[in-house]
């Protein structure tokens, strides 16, 4: 077991032409998009349409697999045709191209590569962000045949996230993650700063949770109950790592991987995480950002950390271990806070 820590227009004619209008594309899968679910292959090779709009299409039954109708989960196969409706894309001429960027390496080898994702970079563009670590990876690795992202973390969460550099290791570490309860499953645990004295007793979070979007567009995520029709199990489990006056820093584990999942168990239980502006308290987090709680610290983002991260090598088999401590911003904020049990 290894444990590491740490093409242009040319001419006038061109440039007046106008821009055809879209028509029915049929597309063979090939082995970079093998496996791919059908709404992740879909929004990749749709960019600027909007996600909503092509959750709508499949729905409808204008995307066809094979000539039949298939569901957003469907997994594409090798040799698959998928017919795309016309549909119309930003001009890729208009879009910005993302910046190269290099991220800080935990680990890699020839198969896999672990990044330490800062606070406040999206792993992949979408829903307003024009790129994220993937699509700036790839401009700074213009060589590396193969690069996709094996999970995910939200914007405002730091902390650990592999990468897999063949699609054989994508395929393998996300069965990984499918299998939570077994033996190869993937583990992950995170390190969040809650508001208030979180209860020794409360060690596991069983609440289903339901997506859903919003008027305006927008991602959410409530709990519900376990009845639900659209709810979906999620457990969470709880430790109290270190107790502050008014706060209590956890560590998180889960065993089910939904969107949000910490931040809205956390939320549910009445102690949401210092500085979540979806699901948390507004007036804390503007408070903390202002400098207020702990003068003269401001702190501006939220305290959600991926730290530790246990799996199966895809080739070796071998348990890797890896650790990224907690980020600067994160470490100062704690040792500004008055430990439980001291004098205020």
């Amino acid at each position: 077991m290894r444990r590491i820590i740490g093409a242009k227009p040319v001419g006038a004619l061109a440039a007046r032409a106008t821009p055809a209008e879209p028509a029915v594309r049929r597309v063979q899968i090939d082995e970079a998009s093998e496996g791919q679910r059908l709404d992740n292959f879909l929004v990749k090779l749709l960019k600027g349409v909007p996600k909503t709009h092509v959750y709508r299409v499949i729905r409808s039954g204008e995307v066809r697999v094979n000539k039949g109708r298939a569901s957003a989960d469907t997994r594409l196969a090798l040799g698959d045709e998928v017919r795309v409706p016309p549909v119309r894309v930003a001009d890729r001429s208009e879009v910005s191209a993302a910046p190269p960027r290099e991220f800080p390496v935990v680990y890699e080898d020839d198969m896999l590569l672990a990044i330490n994702k800062p606070a406040g970079v999206a792993v992949h563009g979408g829903s307003g962000v024009s790129s994220g670590v993937i699509e700036q990876l790839r401009r700074a690795r213009p060589a590396a045949p193969f690069l996709e992202l094996v999970h995910r973390l939200d914007k405002e969460t730091s902390g650990l996230l592999l990468i897999a550099k063949r699609r054989s290791a994508l395929v393998t570490l996300q069965d990984q993650l499918r299998s939570r309860a077994a033996p190869h499953a993937m583990g992950k645990t995170y390190s969040a700063l809650v508001i208030g004295d979180w209860p020794a007793r409360r060690k596991v979070i069983d609440v289903a949770l339901h997506k859903f979007l919003t008027h305006e567009g927008e991602r959410r995520v409530q709990a519900v109950a376990s009845d639900h029709d659209q709810g979906r199990r999620s457990i969470t489990l709880v430790n109290v790592a270190r107790r502050f006056q008014g706060y209590t820093l956890l560590d998180v584990t889960i065993k089910t991987g939904r969107t949000h999942q910490i931040r809205v168990h956390l939320t549910h239980e009445g102690h949401a995480i210092v500085g979540d502006e979806k699901y948390g308290d507004f007036d804390v987090n503007k408070a903390f950002a202002r400098g207020q709680l702990v003068p003269p610290l401001r702190f501006e983002r939220m305290f959600l950390h991926a730290r530790d991260l246990r799996f199966n090598h895809p080739g070796t088999g071998e348990v890797i271990e890896l650790h990224a401590p907690l980020p600067p911003e994160c470490t100062a904020l704690l040792d500004a806070l008055t430990p439980a049990g001291a004098p205020p």
